[in-house]
């Protein structure tokens, strides 16, 4: 130092100076205790610095903050020039006297940063400066790269307790080890001695803001690290952080902010806000999102700081990778892994954070979430409505039902025997309507409508897939965005999921099917879609009902037994499918078919018999034999007791054929006008055997279950039986030969041809 040298010091602070004061009256008056020589504002001479600074050598001159003094005495007229001229003059011929005395030592300290010279004029001044000073100057670095912690330390705490950062660098290193959160290629030894020169900041703390902040031209190195860490402390004072990371920095701090602001632009004022600190941010929204286990650690805040942090420097490096996250943004003794897990929810939520190659940063342009976020917002109800109506109509099939969707009235739902899914867009007084009505026209076959309507509780989340859907689409397609490549990739990636998430949002939107039932209706939930399967959603609702027994494809033959012929002898097969078709609540099949089935079982197993209504007595038929079901107006079913009695009643003598070749010699029959058939006039009779038989008759009024019962029996000898049926004299309606004999034999199976 100056007093250790015996040297006298002179020190010039441009700062404390006003503008009427000049450098040279300045050093006269600190040397000498008074202006004489140098009392005017133009500058002296060459032999007059010499004589004063040679009587008083040894001298050191330390000239600090210059060029804030001359900006400001560039606003003194002196003559024809300036004070600031002036002084530019002096300072050229000060340090060409300083070069030829041996005990004289100028040290002139200028700004490394341009953006610090504050206007043109002061650039110009400083170009000046810089010019004069470098004639003679040795360029000195105040503060090397290695020492830096080292200052820090030293000017911004008074003591360091040793034991108590030791005993928290070893806490770190443990976590750091087990987590493996180590920069890769750096030993722990060698980390270890790099975070106790910089404790209580993370080592990374210090090269973030001296090699990537401070590599802005407007951001002074050593004086702004002081600066800035000066006030991350101040915030911290209450707090009780074992050491201090970039994820500490309270950007909600003005003062702090304002400091990292100045020198990337106020634009990133609104991203701090929306993305950060903002009570609306993303950030605070994964904050409050996570789990109990994490609450009130602030992940979210603390994860986004610090990849705000990494985002910026005067070169091209930018961004932060996942370890460099998690060093800063992990809680000990919380795992690291949960930062992970933050991030990928701070992708899904945050509007500037952009990621390139691995890295993570922040940018004053919007990314996919905010352009995805304008584009939501600007979907029309119109179009959501179209992409539901266009959804509904690819995932039906319409193998199970004869499916309307979105129907404005009932005119268009035939009233026919065929069930019917309407796929209404709302729960509302059209589905009254529908079951009542056809047009003006009072329904008939009312239990075979079957209503499916969105559960309200799901809309937000299905129109809002439908609008990510429609946005993302817009992103992709709008050719003023200039998306670069891996953003067209992560969009088309998006849109693909939403093709898939669609169908799931549709079914769990809508399920709630309303039965027609006595009362009114019944309703039953789909239920939400199981993960993986994609089934239409007609046959989903066919499948749901079907299993709960709302639709039977077969009738249980007991329950038939059970239901309707419980209390009585006998009840209509026609009135029995007709109350299924008409009646609210009754039993629903899937096709005629499934009496057919029902019937036919319940006949074998002898639970009930078929015949017919005979001057108002049922007649048994068919019991315990396999029946023909026909549905005509006098067929009934009949109570097993009463076709037991009628059974026992008759006494049928059947000469078989033996398997000796023996002929039917004889049928006789107690009652003959209940099993004879009428001979017909020409008839081909073999005394030994048959091979092939053809007969042509005309069939008995009445007598309709007799030849069927024979037609069954020879069905058991000949592989192929064929019947030619011809009907005249009489009349039958175009409806009913459609509707009673074509659909009968269809339900049977048999193809008669148009």
């Amino acid at each position: 130092s100056a007093k250790q040298w015996g040297a006298n010091r002179v020190i010039v602070a441009g700062t404390a100076m006003s503008a009427d004061e000049t450098i040279w009256g300045n050093i006269e008056q600190q040397l000498t205790g008074k202006i004489e020589r140098f009392t005017g504002q133009i500058a002296p001479g060459r032999e007059a610095i010499y004589a004063l600074l040679k009587d008083h050598q040894p001298v050191m001159i330390l000239m600090d903050e210059v060029l804030e003094y001359a900006t400001k005495a560039a606003g003194v007229t002196v003559g024809e020039t300036t004070l600031a001229e002036q002084t530019i003059a002096f300072m050229q011929e000060l340090t060409e006297v300083a070069g030829t005395l041996e005990k004289i030592c100028v040290i002139i300290t200028l700004p490394s940063s341009i953006i610090e010279h504050y206007t043109e004029k002061a650039e110009k001044l400083f170009q000046q400066l810089q010019h004069v000073a470098g004639r003679v100057e040795k360029i000195y670095t105040p503060v090397q790269e290695h020492e830096i912690t080292q200052v820090i330390r030293r000017r911004l705490f008074s003591d360091v307790d040793e034991s108590l950062a030791n005993k928290s660098i070893q806490e770190f290193m443990d976590y750091a080890n087990r987590e493996t959160l180590l920069p890769s290629g750096v030993e722990p030894s060698e980390y270890r001695i790099r975070f106790q020169a910089s404790y209580p900041f993370l080592p990374e703390v210090v090269d973030v803001l001296y090699h990537r902040w401070g590599s802005f031209s407007s951001f002074q190195r050593t004086r702004g690290v002081l600066r800035l860490l000066s006030l991350v402390l101040y915030s911290l004072k209450d707090t009780n952080v074992p050491y201090i990371t970039l994820a500490d920095f309270d950007l909600s701090d003005q003062e702090i902010e304002r400091e990292l602001i100045k020198h990337i632009g106020n634009e990133f004022d609104s991203v701090i806000a929306a993305d950060i600190i903002g009570s609306s941010a993303g950030s605070k929204t994964i904050d409050r999102e996570l789990g109990k286990a994490y609450q009130g650690l602030k992940l979210g805040t603390r994860t986004a700081t610090a990849i705000f942090m990494y985002s910026f420097s005067g070169g091209i490096e930018k961004g932060a990778g996942l370890g460099e996250i998690k060093r800063n943004g992990a809680v000990l003794p919380h795992p690291s892994s949960v930062v992970a897990e933050v991030i990928e929810k701070l992708k899904n939520k945050l509007f500037y954070l952009q990621t390139q190659t691995d890295k993570y940063f922040f940018t004053n342009q919007p990314n996919i979430n905010r352009m995805l976020f304008v584009k939501m917002d600007n979907v029309r109800v119109a179009e959501l409505t179209e992409v539901e109506h266009d959804l509904l109509k690819k995932n039906i099939s319409g193998q199970k039902f004869q499916v309307y969707v979105w129907p404005k009235d009932s005119s268009g739902i035939p009233d026919d025997q065929n069930l019917k899914l309407i796929i209404l867009g709302e729960e509302n007084n059209l589905m009254k309507d529908i079951l009542e009505n056809k047009a003006m026209t009072p329904r008939v076959n009312r239990n075979t409508v079957i209503f499916l309507v969105p559960n309200e509780a799901e809309r937000p989340g299905f129109q809002i897939t439908i609008r990510k859907y429609l946005a993302y689409n817009k992103i992709f397609d709008d050719e003023g965005l200039n998306l670069t490549e891996e953003q067209r990739k992560e969009i088309k990636t998006e849109i693909r999921k939403l093709e898939d998430r669609l169908y799931e949002a549709l079914r769990r939107y809508y399920r709630q099917i309303f039965l027609p039932s006595k009362l009114d209706f019944r309703e039953v939930d789909l239920g939400v879609p199981t993960y993986g399967e994609k089934q239409k959603i007609d046959d989903e609702v066919y499948d749901k009902l079907r299993l709960g027994g709302e639709i039977l494809e077969i009738i249980a033959p007991l329950v038939v037994k059970e239901k309707y012929l419980k209390d009585r002898d006998f009840v209509s097969t026609k009135q029995l499918y007709a109350a299924g078709l008409n009646t609210p609540g009754e039993i629903r099949v899937a096709s005629k078919d499934a009496w057919v089935k029902g019937i036919e079982e319940g006949v074998k197993q002898g639970l009930f018999g078929l015949g017919e209504l005979e001057d108002g007595n049922p007649r048994c038929r068919f019991f315990k034999e396999a029946p023909s079901v026909s549905f005509a107006e006098s067929e009934i079913l009949i109570s097993d007791e009463v076709c037991k009695r009628q059974k026992e009643a008759l006494n049928i003598e059947v000469q078989t054929i033996h398997e000796s070749g023996k002929a039917i010699e004889s049928v006789s029959s107690i009652e003959p006008s209940s099993t004879a058939i009428e001979q017909p006039s020409s008839q081909q009779v073999a005394v030994k055997g048959h091979e092939e038989i053809e007969l042509n008759f005309e069939v008995p009024t009445g007598k309709a279950f007799d030849v069927a019962r024979v037609l069954n029996y020879l069905r058991t000898k000949f592989s192929k039986v064929k019947v030619v049926i011809s009907a005249k004299d009489g009349q039958i309606s175009e409806q009913d030969y459609e509707d009673k004999v074509k659909e009968a034999f269809k339900q049977m199976g048999i193809d008669i041809g148009d």
